[in-house]
């Protein structure tokens, strides 16, 4: 592997860890209505989970309420199941047709778990980078070892890893700081 490969990969899977970490903080509750919430849930729909928004149409008729229409009417059950399951702290009013969700004004407890829970997941990514970090320093030492690189190239190419990982690691700081004002109602 050239220098140019180990920093290509590493870049690729930092990106990953980031946009994992940016679709995990799309689901936690702001206090707000937003179809995010909900559509990654999985729905037990004939035997096997589907995520809600290819069983329904999510819309947010205003800041307070989520509208669930599904497209078969038959999986509203299913759906209110696995709202009441997710432990969004949610409760689903089914008329027959749809399923409404208000979301309720969060409370200052409520607000001081999610921002952990956005620190965990931050922190969590963070540590992902880190192992890809690790990774490519590895690589890097077994090429100069392989007589494929020479010594200075390969403290160049950790020296790049290394600015690969604090901008990625800003990123994730970043995202999470945005997430956590949000919550805070900043």
């Amino acid at each position: 592997m050239t220098s140019d490969e180990i920093l290509m990969d590493a870049e690729e899977r930092m990106e990953k860890a980031v946009n994992f970490l940016r679709e995990e903080l799309k689901g936690i509750r702001t206090g707000r209505a937003s179809p995010a919430l909900v559509e990654t849930l999985r729905v037990e729909y004939y035997g096997s989970p589907t995520p809600l928004r290819q069983l329904a149409s999510i819309s947010a008729p205003d800041a307070q309420q989520l509208l669930i229409k599904p497209y078969d009417p038959g999986c509203l059950k299913d759906i209110e199941r696995a709202i009441l399951a997710s432990g969004l702290g949610l409760t689903p009013n089914n008329d027959g047709k749809v399923i409404r969700l208000n979301i309720p004004p969060m409370s200052g407890e409520q607000r001081a778990k999610m921002s952990a829970r956005v620190k965990k997941l931050a922190e969590e990514a963070k540590v992902s980078i880190r192992n890809i970090r690790r990774d490519a320093n590895k690589s890097f030492d077994a090429q100069e070892k392989a007589k494929v690189l020479t010594e200075d190239e390969r403290d160049a190419g950790k020296e790049e890893v290394q600015k690969l990982t604090d901008k990625y690691e800003d990123m994730v700081q970043q995202l999470a700081d945005k997430k956590t004002a949000e919550i805070m109602g900043e």
